[in-house]
Formats: structure tokens, sequence, C-alpha cells
């Protein structure tokens, strides 16, 4: 019966391994970061990187809720799943080159643009933007956390943006370190009052601003 079970289990993660994704990585020289990717499953486990190469990047994985991973995939699905060009050929600033890519299987299509007059490609770059926020203020929280615990209200304070901007995505993988700062009296009155906020309206509203 165990070993019944332990194929069950491979059996469904090769199908979700082989499930759709959509996928969408920026270049951008002498931006920060110079290049990022993220890739979001259909059923919303994500993953951020900012490296391809370097062995000591360790990618973040989270999990998008449903209605935002829902958004990600109708889009895909309106711009055709990225069979058609996007690419405006206007003459404008550098945005960076980024990526969309459609990938079920062996069925793979991609797309590449500076910029887009599509507004489905606009909006669906823009969410894609809004989890490189999150994920930028994650990592900096946590390391204000453990290197600088003064600077740790001054991250608190950009991710308090983001959220009265409703612009927060994934917002159930800071209750962790949020609750470990509200509750840990080594760190600034004013920063355990403004994390444990923040942690509390996550969990009353999800935290993803739509």
């Amino acid at each position: 019966m165990n070993r019944i079970f332990v194929l069950l289990v491979f059996a469904t993660l090769v199908s979700a391994a082989d499930g759709p994704r959509v996928f969408y990585s920026r270049e951008m020289p002498g931006g920060f970061p110079e290049y990022l990717q993220i890739v979001v499953n259909r059923d919303g486990s994500t993953v951020y990187r900012e490296s391809i190469d370097d062995p000591d990047d360790e990618p973040l994985e989270f999990r998008l809720r449903p209605a935002v991973t829902e958004e990600i995939f109708s889009l895909a699905k309106k711009l055709d799943y990225f069979r058609k060009p996007l690419e405006s050929n206007l003459k404008v600033a550098n945005m960076g080159l980024k990526t969309f890519r459609w990938e079920n299987g062996g069925e793979v299509h991609e797309q590449k643009f500076n910029f887009s007059k599509d507004m489905n490609a606009r909006l669906l770059a823009d969410w894609f933007a809004r989890i490189t926020t999150a994920e930028r203020n994650f990592v900096n929280l946590g390391r204000a956390a453990q290197f600088d615990k003064l600077g740790v209200n001054k991250v608190l304070l950009q991710l308090q943006v983001s959220v009265e901007r409703k612009r927060l995505v994934a917002g159930d993988q800071f209750l962790p370190l949020l609750d470990r700062i509200a509750g840990n009296e080594s760190f600034l009155n004013m920063a355990r009052t403004r994390a444990a906020n923040l942690a509390q309206y996550i969990r009353s509203t999800g935290g993803d601003g739509q």
C-alpha cells in the first residue's frame, strides 16, 4: 500500500511539472537587478530568481493566491499564449527586454519585447512587476532583520507603501518574518508595531492588491 501511495504521489508531481506555466524574465543592464525571472505554475506555485548561473543565488519559492494566478493565466490566454508578436517597435526608452513564455508539456510559445501597445501585455507585465517588488521587499526585510535591525523599519515602510497602493502580492510569505519582528524586543518599537499591523492586515485581507 505504501509503495502504491508513493507511486501515486510521484505521478502527481510529474504531472504538475509538465503542467501549464507562465514564464517571465526581464533583462536590464545597469538596473537592479539586471536580470530576473518568474515562473508561475497553474496551481499558483511560483519561483522567483535573479540569476540563472550563480550557484549561490537561491530561488524564492511561494504560492500566489488563486485569484492572482487566475488573472495571470487569463491574460496569457487573451494574448493567445504568446503566439503573436508583442513588440510595438516604437522609439521609446529602454524599459528592459521582457520575455513572456507559455509552457505546457511540449507546447512552447515565446515573445520578447521592450514596450508593447497591447493592454493585456502591459497588464501581465504589471503583475510580474508587483511580484518583483514583493520579492525584493521580502529579501530586503530578511537581510535587515538579520544584519541591520535599525534598518528594519525603513523596509517595513516600503512594504506598507505596497499595501496602501494595493500592490502587495503573495503577502502570506511575509507572515513568519513579520511575526518574528513584532514579537522581538530587540527591534525598535515603531518597527514592531508596524510589523504587527502589517501582519494583521495580511491575515484579514490576504494582502493581495487587486
